[in-house]
Parts: C-alpha cells; structure tokens; sequence
C-alpha cells in the first residue's frame, strides 16, 4: 500500500517550527516566537473612517471587548527587554465578536517583513541558523541577504528601544481586503499608534534599564491609567502591489482611522491564558478578507500548531506551568 502523502502546508507549518527551535532551543509551553508577552484586556471604539471602509461587525457597534498581547520577538521566554534579539515587538488583538466568534490583527514594530513567502521565510531562519558556527565569508546568511534585498532592508532597518509598550508602533505584514457595506472594495494595512508620540530610547539608556523594563512599566500604568492605541488602515492606490509583505506603499498613502483600543487590566491567571489564547493572522469575518498574500494561509498554519503544541505541552504531567 502506497503511504498518504503528508499536506504540504502540515510539512511547511512543522518545518518553520522547527527552524524557529534550532535558533532559540525548544521551550514547551511558550510560542516559538514573540514567546515573552503579557495579555490585557479593554474594549474596542470604531471609528466613523474605519465604520465607512469595511462591514465587519465591531465596525458598526458601539464597543467591542477586545483581549491585547504585547510581546518581546524571540522564542526565548527570558529574554531581556533591552536584547537587540527582543525587537520587533509584537501585538495581536482578539476583537471578541460573541460566544466562540472573534477576529484578530497581528502586527509588530518594524514596518515590513524580510520575505515574500513561508517557504523563504523558513530559508532565511535556516541561514541565520547555519551561520552561528560559520567561520568562512559570505556566511550562509550574508548570501541569503546578498540575493534577497527585502530581508537585507528589514535586517537593517533601525530597530529602536521603547520608553514604553505604550509609546511603540506596530504595522501589519500583510495587506488585507476591506469591503464596505455598499459593497465597495478598498486594500489596506493596518498601522497600530500609541495614544501620544512614540518614544524611543538611546542605547546606553536602555541598556541602564532591567530585563523587565518594558513589563514593570505596563504593569504599573495600567494600575492608574487606561493604555490606549489608535488604529489606521493605511490605503493602497491603484496599481500598489498589495499581494507582497515586502512592498512598501508611500507614505503619502491616506489613512483611515479605524477605531481606538483601550486597555485597562491585566488579564487574570495571565500566563495560563497567553497559552491557551491561539491568534489567527486570517481575519474570518464579513467584511474583512485576504488580500492574497501568500504568507496568510502559512502563518495561520503555524499559529494553530504552535497553539497545540503549547497547549499538549502543558496538560502533560510535568509540562511547563511558568
């Protein structure tokens, strides 16, 4: 009997994982990327740009609960705040629609990503990977980014520290499609803002700062004041590529306000909860749809195997409860 041939996309989902483990060691019970976070939760106020742009249904309510996870970058659940390795950050939003129905963004702190496809993405992981030990030039991941120019600007773009989760922003990687109630059809970006400027600091003060500076600090604003975040769609114009995460629009593209998150607790049993919460970069709702890219189906691939494998993990006997 012929074996049945495994789904490529399982195969790329479990390939991805494992590039990620070669690179941070294996963590049961964390992510393997992003794996240091904290969840809050807050409601979600539509905007009357963000109500005209799309017919999702907390576009047209008056407020939506809304769960908030903001992250380090690497899979490594310790990681100082002040580690060059811990940027980008990381946010996802679950809106939070009815019992069982929901939809998420995911965005993080540099505006773009280094490859086109997962397939790619996965190369330039095993490139990093391979060149730890590497001893001749080019290492595999100086030629990785001398063929690849997108990974090359996104490994170079400035990767500055926040003052605060609060004082960061946030893109999403991908294009979405957004069709209004009329039936109108527009592409555009997400841009997450902090309520007020964003505020960065310099290297040296940063490194001054504790391993935790970024956690201690949400932790006690939110105790006496609510977090808040403006989110925009940035708009394509006819004829901008809105089928590849490594295309940047101009700046003088419009942006539509979305609506505005406001955040005012921390999440209960907070660790247990970032565990067993899984994001999905597909948005799964009316009004709100894949732009084509062809990162979307693999990234959600992952998110929902790396959500298993954190679960399995800690129902185990002995598995992690940290």
């Amino acid at each position: 009997m012929t074996p049945a041939r495994e789904d490529p996309s399982n195969v790329l989902s479990r390939s991805a994982l494992q590039a990620f483990d070669n690179l941070n060691g294996s963590h049961p019970g964390f992510r393997p990327a992003h794996a240091k976070g904290i969840l809050l939760s807050g409601t979600f106020t539509p905007s009357a740009g963000g109500s005209s742009l799309t017919s999702a249904p907390h576009l047209h309510r008056a407020s939506t609960p809304v769960s908030v996870r903001l992250s380090d970058f690497a899979g490594i659940p310790a990681i100082p705040d002040n580690h060059a390795d811990a940027s980008p950050r990381g946010i996802a939003i679950r809106f939070h629609l009815a019992a069982h129905v929901h939809t998420d963004i995911i965005a993080h702190s540099v505006d773009g990503f280094p490859a086109r496809t997962a397939e790619e993405f996965v190369e330039f992981l095993g490139a990093v990977y391979a060149s730890a030990a590497a001893t001749a030039h080019p290492t595999p991941v100086e030629a990785f980014l001398g063929a690849h120019p997108a990974a090359l600007a996104f490994v170079q773009a400035p990767k500055p520290f926040p003052v605060s989760f609060a004082a960061e922003s946030f893109f999403s990687v991908s294009a979405y499609q957004f069709t209004s109630g009329a039936g109108a059809i527009r592409y555009g970006r997400y841009r997450i803002r902090p309520d007020g400027a964003a505020e960065y600091l310099d290297a040296p003060t940063a490194a001054a700062k504790s391993a935790d500076y970024l956690f201690e600090e949400l932790r006690e604003r939110i105790t006496r004041e609510p977090v808040r975040f403006r989110i925009l769609v940035q708009l394509a114009d006819d004829g901008d590529v809105v089928d590849d995460s490594t295309v940047h629009w101009p700046e003088d593209r419009p942006q539509v306000e979305f609506g505005v998150i406001e955040l005012t607790a921390e999440v209960p049993d907070n660790q247990a909860e970032q565990r067993h919460i899984i994001f999905d970069p597909i948005p799964r709702v009316e009004g709100i749809g894949s732009s084509g890219d062809p990162l979307l189906k693999p990234r959600a691939d992952v998110y929902l195997l790396s959500g298993r494998r954190r679960r399995a993990a800690v129902a185990q006997p002995g598995g992690s409860r940290a």
